[in-house]
């Protein structure tokens, strides 16, 4: 099974993306859909999560109020929805699905930031 990411670009400051995460398989069990990201020179950081059960969420200070992450269960994709976008949310951005048995990580999606 696989995590496809999608949806990443190059935008202008105060511009939106929308990212998409779908597993290429089935998941059983899966617990948790999250994003992370990774600027360069950094370590990957949290962006998002989202609980399957009861849809709670947890945003990072950074991006809260500008993102917000979804999901659809049935279609076991997550997504992230990014607006005033901002030079220093450019990074590479990757979906991770957390189930009972292991941890999933797509390959992913790269968002630029930049007039």
């Amino acid at each position: 099974v696989q995590l496809q990411a999608s949806g990443g670009g190059l935008v202008q400051p105060g511009g939106s993306l929308r990212l998409s995460c779908a597993a290429s398989g089935t998941i059983s069990s899966i617990r948790i859909m999250g994003w992370y990201h990774q600027a360069p020179g950094k370590e990957r950081e949290l962006v998002a999560i989202i609980f399957i059960s009861g849809g709670s969420t947890q945003i990072a200070d950074s991006v809260k109020g500008r993102f917000t992450i979804s999901r659809d269960n049935a279609k076991s994709t997550v997504y992230l929805q990014m607006n005033s976008l901002q030079p220093e949310d450019t990074a590479v951005y990757y979906c991770n699905f957390q189930s009972l048995a292991r941890n999933y990580w797509g390959k992913g999606t790269l968002v630029t930031v930049s007039s």
